[in-house]
């Protein structure tokens, strides 16, 4: 295949003749395909086809007439294979610069299309291609999309001067080159000497083209951004390849002996292909820029104007006088950072990019000489064009002198800003060489440190930190310089710094690397960590006594339980103890005299127990009036000993504890319960924290003011009291209470006068309760409440029924004063009860029991008041057995008085308990109340309270508790026997004695006494 007849000779590198030309392209970010070796195996395809070309063109395609066709019709397909390729890049892909490859695809168009047209007339004709034809003007139709194209590549100037320096940039080049070629070649083929002027023009045309096209290249070359360089790089190659093949067949060595098919067409048909890789090349690399989406933008610096469009970015550098438009990142690169994402400067093509304006000038000049030399005349487009190209270089170099002072205001204002931060900021920035040496200490070193900056200029870094933080320090440091910048580009260390006056400052500092050094941006943070610690001591002690809390002394518990070695750990885990201790009677100290005077004898208490424990134990308040102490153990092999020896020292501790506490000007006594509980293997804190928590309680439930040992027994009585509420909370649900009445009997004449409520529990395990067992866990738990509610209610139900069917007799319900002020008892629901089961006035009586001394006596008042205006009869029960039974009897409005058990069950042997309970019955008969006596299972008793002048008894020497099968069969029959006998006692001893005289142990009816064990729900 040849090319249109010219007779000029190109500078080497332009291409008269642009016949199939790989435009610079940077395509924009592709998806990855299949991976590396999917690359790999396009580009040995590649390269495969195009070592093909060049085998079967070396040699000669076997014939003439395949030479022909693989010279122009082979050449037209590789590059419609890039102007296909080109276009589909565009068009599938979401690029970037989708003009730009739409333009190249139509410039490969116009390659192919000529290449297309030339075989049209070699090989289909036969005959030689004219000149001009239409090849070329498909050839001309190439350069036009491709130089457009590069335009749309290049990165955009943002100003108006930035596009001036574009132009400028392109002439200079294309300038230089136009004035070389004419000195060389054009200027003879300018004349008209050939055989037409079309011919003539095609001359001309053809390497001014080319002159455009490669200026624009170079431009690109120098302004392209860094995105995409494997395409750039690929679409280069190409065109230099093509340019380089061009400039081999406008050679008078090869032209007058070029046919189509030769080797130089293997030139251009792989630059055809590199053309048609090109906008691949960048979706086929791992591990690029491009790859994750990010495209690195390269803003061009002009005057006025800052990089990135940040207002208060400084410039890098200043540019070199002389070179080109200045280029800066958007965004310089973080320190340490990933050099492949950001890369550093080029200094080759910096360089090259600086040179540029001289290299036009060199190469205009060398135009000029060469015609001198050659003793021609200067050419006046030679003068013109050259002249052009230095007024250009003035013009260009006076805007960068601009540039560049604009650059140096800019670049020392700056510098004035930084140093007016670093001088008036409160932190200390200090920078270290790599030996530890201070090379420079900011001025408020003066303010922070109490030491001036030049002090402190070239002195161990070391020296200035504490000795206790310097291994921390060094360790730290080591491990962040072996760090990769990336992955931790700075780490914060916090040590102790020498000020001026010797004292030590607490410093905060963020470490960044600085040429192989460090840069410290230290703060003083004394008061924080002052705070700190404060904050830290508030959390773990208590504010009032200043002991530790609860959090901190279970900490400490676990550690001496976890903290031994391992030789002597069994020992001495041991011999740890934890004492338990609670003020007995402190609350009646907030209740009498306030809670000031309260929270004075804690202070002090507090300092008597901090007092008596030795140095390495822990004494603490766990909140309100309790505290514990921590004895760690010691190796003393004799665990009696130890034992004894922590109860001795228990024991002390509540003797002092339980001194007079002056406050005041007044001595306030309170004693102190304290549990013992010692360490065992498998236990935590919490387990025996426990432990001497319930052996407190039991010394408090034996008496307080004493000293318990915590036993496993006390561990079962609670699972099993626990266990006991948590079947209790359901009983109620499953029906498994039974409502007992046991007759009240009138010692007189055996008549029933009334009858008794009782609850039996019988749970559905068949496990029986007895009373004594499920009311003291029913008055500890929630269900208190609820156990009371269904006694009241199922005794007046059933009370409401015997009344309906004849038998009207008043029901007696034991109830608490506590529980009578309860909320959950308000006084209209016993009212709407009586109303809703119709129970006639007086058919119930409230035994009042277990008066607290914590109830209000005035409360309790009010309600049995309004109680007694209801038709309600109120009973005083155990009366004489408690401590504040006569003062309820002076306060209250009671109607029957019930004598304690305790005092019927030794009124027939004991000869004072006869006096104290006869006087009891004559205070009864003097206020008209009527009398029971609880608890009367003997005949001898009923003879002796009946002559006391008890009116009532309840017990086993008439009946036990009945069910409502046989309380009605009793009821029906309305009585029962009472034992007769004489009405003195003769006692033996003095103390105590019996009667002396026969009583008849039976019944009237002369049965014998009956078992308890006759009612279907056994009673107690």
């Amino acid at each position: 295949m040849s090319s249109p007849t010219t007779s000029t000779t190109l500078l080497d590198g332009v291409d008269p003749a642009p016949r199939d030309r790989s435009p610079v392209t940077t395509p924009p970010t592709g998806r990855p395909f299949s991976g590396a070796g999917a690359s790999l195996v396009h580009q040995l395809v590649l390269a495969l086809l195009c070592a093909g070309y060049a085998v079967g063109s070396a040699l000669g395609w076997g014939s003439d007439e395949l030479a022909l066709i693989m010279g122009d019709f082979g050449l037209s397909a590789a590059a419609g294979a890039a102007a296909v390729s080109c276009f589909l890049y565009a068009r599938t892909r979401r690029v970037r610069f989708r003009p730009a490859w739409l333009l190249f695809a139509l410039s490969s168009a116009m390659a192919a299309l000529g290449n297309l047209v030339w075989g049209w007339y070699e090989v289909v004709l036969g005959r030689p291609v004219p000149s001009p034809s239409y090849a070329d003007l498909f050839f001309l139709c190439f350069a036009p999309p491709a130089i457009v194209g590069l335009l749309v590549l290049a990165a955009r100037p943002v100003t108006k001067a930035g596009w001036v320096c574009l132009v400028l940039d392109a002439w200079l080049i294309a300038g230089s080159l136009l004035t070389l070629s004419w000195s060389l070649a054009l200027a003879q083929a300018a004349k008209f000497d050939g055989p037409s002027v079309a011919h003539a023009a095609l001359s001309l045309a053809y390497p001014l083209l080319d002159i455009a096209l490669v200026s624009m290249v170079l431009v690109l070359h120098f302004r392209r951004s860094y995105a995409n360089r494997t395409a750039v790089n690929t679409a280069v190659g190409a065109l230099a390849l093509t340019v380089m093949c061009d400039a081999l067949f406008t050679s008078p060595l090869m032209h007058n002996n070029y046919h189509s098919g030769q080797l130089l067409d293997a030139g251009w048909f792989a630059g055809s292909l590199l053309l048609a890789y090109a906008p691949w090349a960048a979706s086929r690399q791992h591990g690029s820029a491009d790859d994750d989406g990010h495209t690195r933008v390269v803003h061009e610096h002009v005057p006025g104007h800052r990089p990135g469009g940040h207002p208060h970015t400084a410039p890098h550098t200043a540019p070199h006088p002389s070179a080109p438009t200045p280029q800066h990142p958007a965004q310089s690169p973080p320190q340490g950072g990933d050099h492949s994402r950001y890369p550093a400067t080029r200094p080759i093509t910096g360089s090259l990019a600086a040179l540029t304006p001289y290299l036009a000038a060199a190469v205009c000049t060398l135009g000029i000489l060469y015609n001198v030399l050659n003793g021609r005349s200067v050419d006046r487009v030679v003068l013109l064009t050259g002249g052009a190209v230095v007024l250009a270089l003035v013009v260009r170099q006076a805007i960068m002198l601009l540039d560049n002072i604009t650059l140096t205001q800019e670049l020392a204002q700056q510098e004035n800003h930084f140093r007016s931060l670093v001088q008036g900021s409160s932190d200390v920035i200090m920078i270290a060489a790599p030996s530890g040496i201070l090379r420079y200490v900011s001025p408020a070193a003066a303010g922070v440190y109490g030491r001036p900056a030049e002090a402190l200029v070239g002195t161990e870094l070391a020296d200035l930190i504490h000795p206790e933080d310097l291994g921390c320090v060094v360790h730290e440091v080591r491990r962040f310089l072996a760090a990769r910048p990336q992955d931790e580009p700075t780490t914060r260390i916090e040590c102790r710094f020498r000020s001026g006056d010797s004292n030590w400052l607490n410093v905060e500092s963020t470490v960044n690397r600085h040429h192989g050094g460090l840069i410290f941006n230290s703060r003083d943070v004394t008061e924080r960590v002052r705070l700190q610690a404060q904050l830290q001591h508030n959390a773990e002690h208590d504010p009032l006594t200043d002991l530790p809390n609860r959090a901190l002394f279970t900490r400490r518990v676990q550690q001496a339980l976890s903290g031994r070695r391992s030789s002597d750990r069994g020992t001495a885990l041991r011999n740890t103890a934890v004492l338990f201790i609670d003020l007995d009677g402190f609350k009646a100290v907030n209740d009498t005299i306030g809670h000031q005077a309260g929270d004075e004898l804690l202070v002090q208490a507090a300092r008597r127990l901090q007092d008596a424990v030795r140095k390495g134990d822990t004494a603490s308040r766990l909140g309100g009036d309790e505290f514990a102490a921590l004895i760690v153990g010691d190796a003393t092999r004799d665990r009696a000993a130890r034992e004894r020896h922590i109860l001795e020292l228990a024991d002390r501790l509540r003797i002092t504890l339980s001194q007079p506490y002056l406050i005041d000007g007044n001595d306030v006594r309170v004693a102190a319960s304290i549990g013992v509980a010692f360490a065992e293997p498998g236990l935590g804190a919490g387990e025996i924290l426990r432990n001497a928590d319930l052996a407190m309680y039991r010394a408090k439930a034996g008496g307080k003011g004493r000293v318990e040992l915590y036993k496993p027994q006390m561990q079962q009585d609670v699972v099993r009291k626990a266990e006991l509420a948590t079947r209790l909370r359901a009983a109620l649900h499953d029906g498994e209470f039974a409502l007992l009445h046991q007759p009240v009997v009138r010692l007189e004449d055996g008549r029933i006068s009334s009858v008794s409520a009782q609850a039996r529990w019988r749970s559905s395990q068949g496990v029986l309760f007895t009373p004594a067992e499920f009311l003291r866990v029913a008055e500890d738990s929630d269900k208190t409440a609820e156990l009371g509610r269904w006694i009241l209610e199922e005794a007046v139900e059933q009370a409401a029924d015997r009344a309906a069917s004849g038998l009207t007799v008043p029901v007696a319900v034991r109830m608490s004063g506590r529980r009578l002020l309860d909320r959950s008892m308000p006084l209209g629901s016993v009212e709407a009860l009586l109303t809703r089961h119709g129970l006639p006035s007086g058919s119930l009586v409230i035994e009042l029991a277990d008066l607290d001394a914590k109830v209000s006596l005035d409360e309790l008042e009010r309600r049995l008041g309004a109680l007694r205006r209801l038709g309600v009869r109120i009973a005083l029960d155990g009366f004489g057995g408690g401590y504040g039974t006569l003062t309820a009897l002076r306060r209250l409005p009671v109607d029957v008085l019930k004598l304690d058990r305790s005092l019927v069950e030794g009124v027939v042997e004991s000869a004072r308990l006869h006096k104290i309970t006869s006087g009891l019955l004559r205070i009864a008969c003097d206020l008209g109340l009527q009398s029971v006596a609880d608890g009367v299972d003997l005949p001898e008793q009923v003879v002796a309270l009946r002559a006391m002048g008890c009116t009532h008894g309840q017990g086993m020497a008439f009946s036990g508790p009945l069910d409502e099968y046989r309380l009605r069969r009793a009821l029906a029959t309305g009585r029962y026997s009472v034992p007769h006998g004489p009405v003195e006692p003769a006692f033996a001893g003095g103390a105590s004695g019996v009667y002396t005289s026969g009583v008849t142990a039976v019944l009237g009816s002369g049965s014998a006494l009956r078992s308890h064990t006759e009612t279907p729900v056994p009673p107690t």
